[in-house]
């Protein structure tokens, strides 16, 4: 009887053990380093345009590289760069694509996107995927249009603010630590959660409230699972979007299934699935007497690899 009492308690002390192991899940990067980012994202949106039915389906596709230039307490120090950059669009209408691989100089937009490859920028990041700073990505939009002189400006200047809104400081940070800033900021232990918020200021400016789950250690990897609410940030104020003024109130929900490399803590593929609802108003101006309201659905699947 002693024996077996002992065996027991010895068995649920191992138990206990194992069950109070937690791990410290954050960035773990090398200086000089490379790592690398490929999004793919294909987005379908259906909307009611004055009583008809318009679905637009998108497909933006991108790769880019961050090396460590210096490891501190705070995090990481990076230069980042785009190496690869495209987009394509269905539309009733007709279809569009673009591309930074093209070679082709009729293709004005294709050749910007080129030129926005293999410029480094400078980015300030902890070890929980947080971006603290972004720095001269205003000055390579800059230096790409100086490169461009056969560009009337006033064409300059949208394709800019296009640009900006799509791919500038505010649409970076938000599209990083959407994948990124996912750890918590204290060890956990399987089936453990903790809550996360990001915003994204890139068209329509949404936020983001995941609650994380540490799901599963296996091989290589850890498996972390989230489920996101998703609103429109200040649904009553107007926002400039392609030279109109425009107010969002959409909200939603997004579950993402994250393999992490245990090893460095980068991402090695990410699946994130949104859905949205909701409405678009844009204001009333010189050409349109009164404001238009455009109920809108949106569905949106993306994947994060690093190779």
């Amino acid at each position: 009887m002693k024996k077996l009492l002992l065996t027991t308690i010895v068995a649920l002390g191992v138990a206990f053990t194992c069950q109070a192991k937690k791990t410290e899940l954050s960035l773990h990067l090398q200086k000089g380093k490379a790592y690398t980012q490929i999004t793919d994202s294909h987005v379908t949106i259906d909307q009611q345009v004055q009583g008809q039915q318009m679905k637009i389906v998108m497909e933006i596709k991108g790769s880019m590289t961050f090396k460590v230039t210096a490891v501190t307490a705070a995090g990481y120090h990076m230069d980042v760069q785009y190496d690869s950059l495209g987009l394509s669009m269905q539309m009733p209408q007709g279809s569009m694509e673009f591309s930074s691989e093209k070679n082709d100089a009729s293709d004005v937009f294709s050749s910007v996107l080129k030129a926005m490859k293999n410029r480094p920028f400078q980015v300030a990041m902890t070890k929980q995927g947080k971006i603290t700073e972004v720095k001269n990505l205003d000055k390579l939009f800059d230096s790409m249009f100086a490169d461009s002189p056969q560009l009337p400006e006033q064409q300059k200047a949208q394709m800019k603010a296009q640009l900006v809104r799509s791919y500038g400081e505010d649409a970076f940070k938000g599209n990083v630590e959407m994948t990124l800033a996912i750890y918590p900021d204290k060890p956990v232990a399987p089936g453990d959660t903790w809550v996360m918020e990001n915003k994204q200021q890139s068209g329509m400016p949404i936020e983001i409230t995941t609650t994380y789950t540490y799901k599963a250690n296996e091989g290589s990897d850890y498996l972390i699972t989230g489920d996101s609410k998703i609103k429109t940030s200040d649904p009553d104020e107007f926002v400039e979007n392609n030279g109109m003024q425009m107010k969002y109130n959409m909200d939603g929900t997004m579950t993402s299934e994250i393999k992490v490399d245990k090893a460095t803590g980068w991402i090695k593929e990410a699946r994130l699935k949104q859905e949205m609802q909701g409405t678009t108003i844009i204001k009333a101006n010189a050409q349109m007497p009164n404001d238009m309201q455009i109920p809108m659905t949106m569905h949106n699947e993306m994947t994060f690899t690093d190779k």
